[in-house]
């Protein structure tokens, strides 16, 4: 194989294939990437760990055909720093390949490529297009709620369900929730999955600034994504998710409408005397329409306070800081309401109108003065 392109276009397709590669691996392919000519003046690049896979396919000057399987960290470094606007990969029938920029020569060698582990294929796929951007967002107002514990494996993705007219995305992990809902052109049955949130970090960053569509293709235990050159296929996650319907308090006793960024501020004012050696919660006493925030560590103490709109009982909370936090971040309304129901019950955070998102936020107990 021999061809010829551009160095940064190259180089670009390089690092994002790369980012779906371990850099130890059982199996030496895994830790390569997988280059092949499709044509005259393309080729495909690929990635693949046996969980989740990267392809592209990049424009170049076919010299001579063929396929190679270069070490992917060795290839990414070499070409972020050769020097050339053009750069050339020549690889012979002993796998020898010479990477050539200028004056800057290397010679690596090419593993087998009949031996590169093959992607998946769907043969039966359910297709569903939904806008980058409304993805993106809808993941990153999620994700920060995806459980890192090994014990419930399907507690380490994003849920999504899929019903006519509508997309949901839902992620937890035992002391928070997370829910993300949009309008959704579909009309067929309804489908529920669980992506692992490692799949969907390289889905967001791989995704354009344009409000193009983005395409899902959903089967028993993989899911394809589309977007731009790039094409994503991901393992599901097997498992049973928690019922998360039942985790949302239907009682309410207490309900407050405060402006976003001002409770995010007063929370981040209490919370510099919190760090991973003090930690401690953040205390809320809600009454006659302020909202009192305070924190006790050993480092000392703090309080602020912030006015409110506060209906129904008297109510002492507390509860951990950055969650609390991560929840409000995610909220793109300059309103949120707070649903409380006594000092044990969780939080929910909902917009003032509609319900295109739900936080649930457990509280913490605290030590009464």
């Amino acid at each position: 194989m021999r061809i010829i392109c551009n160095t940064n276009a190259l180089t670009d397709a390089c690092l994002n294939v790369q980012r779906c590669i371990p850099s130890k691996a059982v199996l030496p392919h895994l830790e390569c990437i997988l280059i092949k000519t499709l044509s005259e003046s393309k080729i495909e690049m690929s990635g693949y760990d046996l969980e989740l896979g990267i392809t592209t396919s990049l424009g170049v000057r076919v010299e001579r055909g063929g396929s190679v399987v270069l070490n992917a960290k060795t290839l990414c470094d070499i070409l972020r720093h050769i020097p050339s606007d053009t750069v050339s990969i020549d690889c012979d029938e002993k796998n020898v390949c010479t990477v050539k920029s200028g004056d800057t020569e290397y010679t690596l060698i090419s593993l087998n490529p009949d031996e590169y582990p093959e992607m998946p294929e769907l043969k039966e796929s359910v297709p569903f297009n939904i806008s980058q951007t409304v993805l993106r967002d809808m993941v990153k107002q999620t994700i920060f709620a995806v459980s890192t514990d090994d014990t419930k494996a399907a507690h380490r993705g994003i849920k999504f369900e899929i019903t006519a007219g509508q997309i949901k995305l839902i992620a937890l992990d035992g002391f928070r929730l997370a829910i993300r809902t949009e309008f959704a052109d579909y009309n067929g049955d309804k489908m529920s999955f669980v992506v692992p949130s490692k799949t969907m970090n390289e889905v967001i960053k791989l995704i354009g600034e344009d409000d193009s569509f983005i395409k899902l293709s959903i089967g028993r235990r993989h899911i394809i994504f589309e977007t731009g050159d790039y094409v994503i296929i991901s393992r599901l996650l097997e498992g049973e998710f928690l019922d998360y319907h039942s985790a949302v308090p239907t009682l309410t006793t207490t309900v407050i409408r405060v402006g976003t960024k001002e409770l995010i501020d007063v929370i981040e004012r209490t919370s510099i005397i919190i760090t991973e050696k003090t930690r401690s919660p953040i205390r809320f006493i809600v009454d006659n329409g302020i909202i009192k925030v305070s924190a006790v560590t050993a480092l000392g103490s703090a309080s602020d306070r912030i006015e409110a709109s506060v209906s129904g009982k008297r109510l002492e909370i507390g509860f951990n800081n950055r969650f609390f936090l991560d929840a409000l971040r995610s909220c793109d309304t300059d309103e949120v309401l707070i649903n409380l129901n006594g000092p044990v019950s969780p939080a929910v955070i909902l917009p003032p109108e509609g319900s295109d998102f739900l936080y649930l936020v457990l509280p913490v107990r605290i030590k009464n003065d």
